[in-house]
C-alpha cells in the first residue's frame, strides 16, 4: 500500500531488523531507507547494514533505545560516531526522551536524520505521548537544529573575527591613565598610574614597560597617556 501511495523512503523499526523477507522486499524498491536500532544488537545491526550495503541502497542509521520515555542516561549519544566509524554511513537519532534536547545535543554531533515522537496536546491519549514533544516544541526543535547547523558548517579564524571587533574591543579593554594630576618630568611609578576603558591609548597589557619613564609634559588625573607623554630612558626602580 505505501508503495502505491508513493513513498520516497522506508523507516525500518529494530522489531524489524531481523526480518529477512521485509530486507528482501525493500531492497528489490531500491529506495532510500533508514534503520533503527532501539532493540537491536551490535550483531543484528551488522547484518541488517551489510544486506543494505551489498545491495548499494543509500541508508541511514539511527541510534535509538526503546524506552518510553528515554531518561538522558540511556539517550547514547556516544554511538552516533560509533556507528559513523563502523559502517561509513549516514547516522542520526530517534528520539523517545519526551524533549527537544536530545535533538538538539545529537545535532551538534553532525547528524543527517532526526526523528522524534509528536503529540497535538500533552493531554491526549496513547502510549506514545509521554515520550513526544508538542507541535510547538517541534518548531523550537526546528529552529535550534538550523542553527546549529549554521554554527557547525561555518569556522572561526580568531585572530580575523578579533580584527573584524575592533570598535567593540576599543570600547570595552583598557588603556593607561594617570592615577593623579602628574606634572611634566614626574617619574611614573605603580601609584600615579591606572588602567581604565576605553582602549584607545596605551594599552593595560603594556603597564609594566612604562614604569620608571618620565613625563614629558603634564597629565590631569584620568587623562589617558600617549606614546609621546613618555621619555625614551628608563630610570630602574629599586624596592
Amino acid at each position: 500500500m505505501l508503495r502505491r501511495i508513493g513513498i520516497r523512503m522506508w523507516k525500518v523499526a529494530s522489531g524489524e531488523m531481523t526480518n529477512p523477507e521485509l530486507f528482501d522486499y525493500l531492497i528489490e524498491t531500491r529506495l532510500p531507507t533508514v534503520l533503527s536500532t532501539g532493540m537491536s544488537s551490535i550483531d543484528e545491526i551488522d547484518v541488517a547494514t551489510t544486506r543494505v550495503q551489498k545491495a548499494d541502497i543509500p541508508f541511514a542509521l539511527l541510534q535509538c533505545t526503546s524506552i518510553y520515555p528515554c531518561p538522558p542516561d540511556k539517550i547514547g549519544l556516544n554511538m552516533i560516531q560509533f556507528y559513523r566509524q563502523r559502517y561509513e554511513c549516514a547516522v542520526g537519532l530517534s528520539d523517545h526522551s519526551g524533549t527537544i534536547f536530545a535533538g538538539l545535543a545529537a545535532a551538534a554531533l553532525g547528524i543527517e536524520v532526526l526523528e522524534v515522537h509528536v503529540t497535538f496536546s500533552r493531554n491526549c491519549f496513547g502510549p506514545d505521548v509521554i515520550a513526544s514533544i508538542t507541535i510547538e516544541d517541534l518548531a523550537t526543535l526546528v529552529q535550534g537544529v538550523r542553527f546549529i547547523e549554521e554554527m557547525n558548517t561555518h569556522t572561526v579564524d580568531k585572530d580575523k573575527m578579533v580584527a573584524e571587533m575592533t570598535p567593540i574591543r576599543e570600547l570595552f579593554t583598557k588603556s593607561i591613565v594617570a592615577q593623579v594630576d602628574l606634572s611634566a618630568g614626574t617619574l611614573l611609578t605603580h601609584e600615579c598610574v591606572a588602567v581604565k576603558k576605553p582602549g584607545t591609548g596605551i594599552p593595560a597589557g603594556r603597564l609594566p614597560s612604562i614604569i620608571g619613564r618620565r613625563l614629558r609634559r603634564s597629565v590631569a588625573a584620568g587623562e589617558m597617556l600617549v606614546e609621546s607623554d613618555l621619555s625614551e630612558e628608563i630610570v630602574p626602580q629599586f624596592s
